[in-house]
C-alpha cells in the first residue's frame, strides 16, 4: 500500500527504551493494513526475545498466531499520523498506533529489540557456536572437511613413521640383549638412544596431531550440530507454515460452503466475524470459471414455438412416458425390494482411530495412488469392483429409458444415470480397496431389480477392472474403466480412463460416455472433501444424437450453487431439444426447449444462445441415506449389502478378501496384517510372472500374459480400439458350483 505523506528513516537505536517499555517484551492494539477490501484492522502485537508476532485477539495467544516478524533483519520506517511500516524479506507491514505517543513508544521497543537481536546475530557468528545464518556455514564445510583431511594425512604419516622407528628400537634392544664383548657395548647403547629419542619424538608428534584433530574436529562438530539444528527448526518452521495455511484454506472454503451467499465482492455487514486475517494477503480477480454457452428462460404458459418457424405439435407431458416426470426421491424402488428381502440395513459402526495421513502421504507426491502402501484406516470396507457396481444404484432410471419410444427423451434418462453415479462419492471420502489380479465380484438382483452384474479385475498395473450388467428389463451395460490417479501434495486426483456402453434391446440404441475427474481436497489438513470436475459427451451410435454435461469444478468466487451440472441435448443435425440441470449429489431435471435464439448479454461481446423453456421436469432425485450413516462410511443402502456375505460366489469374490472382511468387522489392526501379507504376495507374483517373460524371450518363446476368466479383448468395430467384453460362462459357473478354474488369491 502505498502511504501518504513523507516518509523518514528512523536514527540509530539508543540503549533504553523510553516510557517505561521492557526491553524484553513489549504488548498492545494496532491497526494492521490487510487489503482493499478489508482496510486497517486491529490486530493483537506482542514483541519478545526479538521477534514480533500478532494474533486476532488476546485469547488468540494460546493457539493461534496469524504471523510472525524476526526483527533482526527488519527495516523501520515511521510515516505520518502514527503510521509504521516494518520490511522484512521483501515483504512490509503497515501498522498504524492510536496515537503520537503510543506510536513512539512502539518505535522505542521495536529499536532496541532489533538492536538486541543483531548484537545477539553477531556475538554467535563471532563465537561460532551459534548458527543464524546457515548460508556463510555451508560455504565453510568443503575448506573444514579439506583441513581434516589434511589432518587424518599427518596422522597416517606420524602412525608410519612410530612403526618405522619402534621396529628399529625393538631391533637395537635385541641386539643389545645378545652383546657378549661388553667393549661393543658403548656404540649399541648410542644407537639405541638415538632410535628412542627418534621414537619419542615421532610419538610426541602423533600425540599432538591426535589433539590437533580432536579440537578442530569438535569445532567443526558443534558449528555443524548448530548447523544442522537450525536446519531442522526451520524445516519444523515450514511444515508449521504449510500447516497453518492449509488450515487458513479450509476455513474459508467451509464458511464459503456453509454460506455462499453470504460472500460478496461488496460492502460487509460490520457483525459479521472478521476473518480477513485468512486472506489478507490474496488479491482478489474476478472469477475464471467458464461462463455457460447458453442462457434459459421460461416458456409463457399459453405460448409454445417451435425451433425453426413450426408448431410443437404435442405438450412435452402428453410425448413422454407416464412415468417421465415421475419423481423418484421416495424409497419404494430397489431400496424396498431389498428390505423385503431381508438384506442388512446396518453395519459395525466405523472405529475412531486417529492416524496422520500426511506422515504417510508427503513421500508420495507426485506418485500413482494405486501404487502407495497405505493402511486399512484411509480405506473403506469395500473393493474398487463393489464401487463399480454401486453405479447401479438409480437402475430403475435405465428401466424407465427401455420404456421410451423417443431417443432424444432416453438420452435425458441415460444422462440423468450418468450424473447419479456420483451421488454415492459426496461424503465418501475413503479410498475402496485395489483389487488384487484376478479378483471377481458378482451381484444378483434378478428378482429386486432385474440384473446382475458381473466384475473382474483385469490388469493390475495398470490397473483395470472390466464390468458387465445384464438387465431383463431391456439394457444392458458393460465397462473397462482404467483408474489413473496421482497424489499432488495438498489434493488426490482420480481419472477414469475409459468407455461405458449402454445398449437398449428393443430400438437398438447404443450409448456410450466416459467418467469426469474426482478430487479428494484437503490432504495435508482439515476436513476431506470430494468434487467432481470436467465434462462428459454421450453419443447415440445409432442416432447421432448427442448430451453434453459440464460438472463445474468448485470456485470460492462462483456464486453457483456447489457442485453444479448443466447439459444439453441435441439431434444428429446438432439442434437443441433438452436442457439439463441440477447437481451430482441431489438432483437432475429437464426442460424441454420450445424455441431458441441468438442474442448478447449485458456488456459481453460474445453472443449466446438463449432457450425458451417450458417449465423442468424431474428426472432422479437422491435416496436418502441410512439412518446412523455418518457412522458407517456414509454408505447407501445399496453399498450397506454389497459385502454382505452370501453363498454360492466364486472364491475369488470381494466378499471373501479377508482384510476387508475384517476392516468392515472394526479390527483394524488384524485388516492391516491380512493386507500387508496379499500385497506382499501380489507382488512376489508379479515379479516370478516378470522373470518368466524374460526367460521366454531370451529363448523366443512367446510370453505368456494373464488372461482373465470371464472377459475376453475384442476389437471395437467403429473406434477399433481394443476392449474387455464378458465371455461368458460365470452364472452357469455358478449354477453347477464348478469353480475349478479360479485361482486361489485369498
Amino acid at each position: 500500500m502505498k502511504m501518504n505523506g513523507h516518509v523518514k528513516i528512523l536514527p540509530s537505536p539508543t540503549s533504553s527504551v523510553g516510557h517505561g517499555v521492557s526491553p524484553d517484551t513489549h504488548r498492545g492494539w494496532l491497526l494492521k493494513w490487510t487489503n482493499y477490501l478489508k482496510g486497517y484492522q486491529r490486530r493483537w502485537f506482542v514483541l519478545s526475545n526479538g521477534l514480533l508476532s500478532y494474533y486476532r485477539t488476546q485469547a488468540e495467544m494460546a493457539h493461534t498466531c496469524r504471523g510472525t516478524i524476526s526483527l533482526a533483519t527488519v527495516h523501520i520506517e515511521l510515516g505520518d499520523a502514527c503510521h509504521l511500516v516494518l520490511t522484512s524479506g521483501g515483504r512490509s507491514y503497515h501498522l498504524k498506533a492510536s496515537s503520537e505517543a503510543e506510536c513512539q513508544r512502539w518505535v522505542s521497543a521495536l529499536q532496541q529489540a532489533k538492536a538486541n537481536a543483531t548484537q545477539m546475530m553477531h556475538h554467535s557468528d563471532d563465537s561460532g557456536d551459534e548458527v543464524l545464518v546457515a548460508q556463510p556455514d555451508r560455504a565453510l564445510t568443503p575448506a573444514a572437511l579439506k583441513t581434516l583431511v589434511s589432518k587424518l594425512d599427518d596422522l597416517s604419516t606420524c602412525n608410519d613413521l612410530i612403526g618405522k622407528h619402534g621396529a628399529a628400537l625393538q631391533r637395537s634392544l635385541s641386539e643389545l640383549e645378545d652383546l657378549r664383548c661388553p667393549s661393543d657395548g658403548n656404540d649399541k647403547l648410542k644407537t639405541v638412544n638415538e632410535r628412542a629419542t627418534l621414537f619419542r619424538i615421532t610419538s610426541n608428534a602423533m600425540i599432538n596431531a591426535c589433539r590437533d584433530f580432536v579440537d578442530l574436529a569438535e569445532a567443526h562438530s558443534r558449528r555443524w550440530q548448530k548447523a544442522l539444528q537450525y536446519e531442522r527448526e526451520q524445516r519444523h518452521h515450514l511444515e508449521e507454515t504449510i500447516e497453518q495455511l492449509a488450515k487458513q484454506h479450509n476455513s474459508l472454503e467451509r464458511a464459503w460452503r456453509e454460506a455462499p451467499s453470504t460472500h460478496t465482492q461488496g460492502s460487509e455487514r460490520s457483525g459479521e466475524v472478521d476473518t480477513s486475517d485468512e486472506n489478507e494477503d490474496v488479491e482478489f480477480f474476478d472469477a475464471m470459471e467458464d461462463s455457460p454457452a447458453f442462457i434459459t428462460v421460461p416458456a409463457s404458459n399459453h405460448t409454445q414455438h417451435g425451433h425453426s418457424g413450426g408448431s410443437v405439435n404435442q405438450s412435452i407431458t402428453e410425448s413422454m412416458p407416464s412415468d417421465w416426470g415421475q419423481e423418484d426421491n421416495d424409497t419404494s424402488g430397489s431400496y424396498g425390494l431389498q428390505q423385503r428381502r431381508g438384506r442388512r440395513s446396518r453395519i459395525p459402526d466405523k472405529p475412531n482411530y486417529s492416524l496422520n495421513l500426511w506422515s504417510i502421504m508427503k513421500n508420495c507426491i507426485g506418485k500413482e495412488l494405486s501404487k502407495i502402501p497405505m493402511p486399512v484406516n484411509f480405506n473403506e470396507p469395500l473393493s474398487m469392483l463393489q464401487r463399480l457396481t454401486e453405479n447401479l444404484e438409480y437402475s430403475e432410471l435405465l428401466d424407465r429409458a427401455a420404456r421410451c419410444s423417443c431417443a432424444l427423451e432416453q438420452m435425458c434418462l441415460v444422462a440423468a444415470f450418468s450424473v447419479s453415479s456420483y451421488s454415492t462419492t459426496v461424503h465418501r471420502t475413503g479410498k475402496p480397496f485395489n483389487p488384487l489380479l484376478g479378483e471377481t465380484y458378482e451381484l444378483d438382483r434378478l428378482e429386486e431389480s432385474g440384473y446382475r452384474s458381473i466384475c473382474e479385475q483385469v490388469s493390475h498395473h495398470p490397473p483395470a477392472a472390466a464390468h458387465h450388467v445384464m438387465s431383463q428389463r431391456g439394457w444392458t451395460l458393460w465397462q473397462e474403466i482404467t483408474i489413473d490417479s496421482k497424489f499432488r501434495g495438498k489434493y488426490i486426483s482420480i481419472m477414469p480412463l475409459g468407455n461405458i456402453h449402454l445398449l437398449f434391446h428393443s430400438s437398438g440404441n447404443h450409448y456410450i460416455w466416459s467418467k469426469v475427474t474426482s478430487t479428494v481436497h484437503n490432504i495435508i489438513v482439515g476436513k476431506l472433501w470430494i468434487d467432481q470436475s470436467g465434462d462428459i459427451e454421450i453419443v447415440n451410435r445409432r442416432t447421432k444424437d448427442t448430451c453434453h454435461l459440464k460438472f463445474s469444478p468448485y470456485s470460492y468466487f462462483s456464486r453457483d450453487v456447489p457442485r453444479k451440472v448443466t447439459g444439453v441435448v441435441a439431434d444428429s443435425d446438432g439442434l437443441a431439444h433438452y436442457i439439463l440441470s441440477g447437481t451430482w449429489d441431489d438432483k437432475m431435471e429437464s426442460a424441454k426447449i420450445v424455441e431458441s435464439s441468438r442474442g448478447c448479454v449485458g456488456s459481453e461481446v460474445k453472443q449466446k444462445t438463449v432457450y425458451q423453456t417450458l417449465p423442468p421436469k424431474l428426472l432422479w432425485k437422491k435416496y436418502p441415506l441410512p439412518e446412523n450413516a455418518e457412522n458407517m462410511h456414509y454408505f447407501s443402502s445399496l453399498a450397506l449389502t454389497l459385502n454382505e456375505p452370501e453363498e454360492g460366489v466364486a472364491p475369488t469374490d470381494s466378499r471373501l478378501r479377508p482384510d476387508q472382511r475384517l476392516m468392515e468387522a472394526g479390527l483394524w489392526d488384524e485388516a492391516n496384517a491380512h493386507k500387508q501379507r496379499l500385497e506382499e504376495r501380489q507382488r512376489l507374483e508379479r515379479r516370478t510372472r516378470e522373470a518368466q517373460a524374460n526367460i521366454a524371450l531370451e529363448e523366443g518363446r512367446a510370453v505368456e500374459v494373464h488372461r482373465p476368466l470371464w472377459f475376453e479383448k475384442r476389437m471395437d468395430s467403429e473406434t477399433g480400439e481394443s476392449t474387455y467384453v464378458y465371455r461368458g460362462g460365470y452364472w452357469e459357473a455358478k449354477e453347477k458350483q464348478d469353480w475349478s478354474q479360479c485361482p486361489s488369491i485369498f
